[in-house]
């Protein structure tokens, strides 16, 4: 996900989270800004969790708050689900993790491939940044070729290879196509050379680009509802071309699935009705434990096979399926039901509205995007078409910070960047008390 701006220091007084601030003066002097996850900074010093507890999480202060932010979308059931843990509870005590493979990874491989329409094999991995980089890797052992294709402002994960144009300033973007940009310093060119960057549901400008590119691609890795885009869906069309140039061509269509799969019981993809030939999954499949996978087609997958000798595409990991993991997310997943995807889609349809509604009730201009059980708060009007008409000003990324704070003031909790994601304990009281905080913070 994005991180935090330098606007996120309008704050209050560091002294009305003193065990938090205290904390954070103990983790200055172990990690580097006392920080070992850039997403969840904030200046002059972040929350503390101490619990939670279904849609609700308590610092170390002893505040309580509603959780919208969910641990950056993975926690699809809130805090602490009964079935989760008790599944956790019971591998616990049969063994953390071996050297050996166990059931549990058959069977949330199995709950999965059934769930998703273009995956009839899945590997799993222990991040959504890994299941992305091993289905780049499987797309050019499948192919032999070694460039790939990303849409301009997508995040993908830290790996070199998808971080090209993640973040892009104005005077960055190139014209009037995207130039591929490097994210992180220390970014070989060599990285850059391999990377063509596409305009975000632009099916004319993608067919200009990627056309003298195609012989090269050995991927098109496309994000359904990418965040720093402005949270809002690919089009059909878009779609359909992506998914009939990749075919024609040779290539590979990977979809990013770690944050969308949320969006209903086959995905983004079964939403939208797209058949990738990879996909790659991360966060709810794996019930709040680190989790990473990359699904497909037989053939596609067939790169990591090891049985007839050594496999086109090695593949290690010392927990790769970790147990612990495979049975928190089979009891997950087990328990989100078409039904319980209805729920939280309803309440996220709510959340955006009620949201929308606080901002002309309170005279300030701003929009909010998503779909499904997610939303995503904006301080501007524009027409949200693509990573250009998102990127937030100065101005804008001041205003989202005054209004992250003035929400935690008010019992209730997004991400710095705008992010919310509803859970499956919440209900229509939590919908109510993110419009009034909402509200309330808009008009302070």
């Amino acid at each position: 996900m994005a991180e935090p701006t330098a606007a996120a220091n309008l704050t209050p007084d560091a002294a009305a989270h003193p065990n938090s601030a205290a904390l954070y003066d103990r983790a200055r002097r172990v990690l580097p800004g006392g920080n070992t996850r850039t997403t969840v900074f904030v200046a002059p010093h972040p929350l503390y969790a101490r619990e939670g507890h279904g849609a609700r999480v308590t610092d170390v202060d002893g505040t309580t708050r509603i959780d919208f932010v969910n641990n950056y979308t993975a926690l699809i059931h809130g805090h602490g689900h009964a079935a989760t843990a008790a599944a956790v509870a019971d591998q616990l005590a049969r063994g953390t993790c071996f050297a050996m493979p166990t059931e549990a990874e058959v069977a949330l491989a199995e709950l999965l491939c059934q769930r998703l329409p273009a995956a009839e094999r899945i590997r799993f991995t222990n991040s959504g940044t890994e299941a992305v980089m091993m289905a780049v890797k499987a797309a050019r052992a499948y192919t032999g070729r070694p460039k790939i294709a990303k849409c301009e402002g997508a995040y993908h994960g830290s790996y070199d290879y998808v971080e090209p144009s993640l973040a892009p300033a104005p005077a960055e973007w190139g014209e009037p196509d995207p130039t591929p940009v490097a994210y992180a310093k220390g970014t070989p060119q060599a990285v850059l050379d391999d990377v063509v960057v596409l305009p975000f549901n632009d099916a004319a400008a993608a067919e200009r680009i990627l056309t003298p590119q195609a012989r090269d691609l050995a991927a098109i890795i496309i994000d359904p509802m990418p965040f720093r885009v402005g949270l809002i869906p690919a089009a059909p069309a878009f779609l359909e071309f992506v998914r009939a140039f990749a075919r024609n061509h040779g290539i590979l269509l990977i979809l990013d699935e770690v944050i969308s799969f949320r969006l209903g019981y086959h995905g983004a993809q079964g939403e939208l009705g797209v058949a990738p030939d990879l996909t790659t999954l991360g966060k709810i499949i794996g019930g709040g434990l680190p989790v990473g996978a990359v699904a497909g087609r037989a053939e596609v997958m067939a790169v990591f096979d090891p049985s007839a000798g050594k496999a086109a595409l090695p593949h290690g990991g010392t927990f790769n399926a970790n147990p612990l993991t495979m049975a928190a997310g089979r009891a997950t997943m087990e328990a989100m039901t078409e039904a319980a995807y209805d729920h939280i889609n309803a309440l996220g349809a709510q959340a955006r509205a009620a949201l929308a509604e606080a901002f002309a009730a309170a005279g300030v201009p701003g929009q909010v995007s998503g779909r499904g059980s997610l939303f995503r708060v904006h301080f501007h009007d524009r027409p949200l078409t693509g990573y250009r008409a998102a990127y937030a000003q100065p101005e804008e990324r001041a205003r989202l910070a005054r209004f992250y704070w003035g929400l935690i003031q008010r019992g209730v909790m997004i991400s710095t960047d705008g992010l919310g994601a509803i859970s499956t304990p919440m209900g229509g009281s939590e919908i109510e008390a993110l419009a009034e905080a909402a509200l309330g913070a808009l008009r302070a």
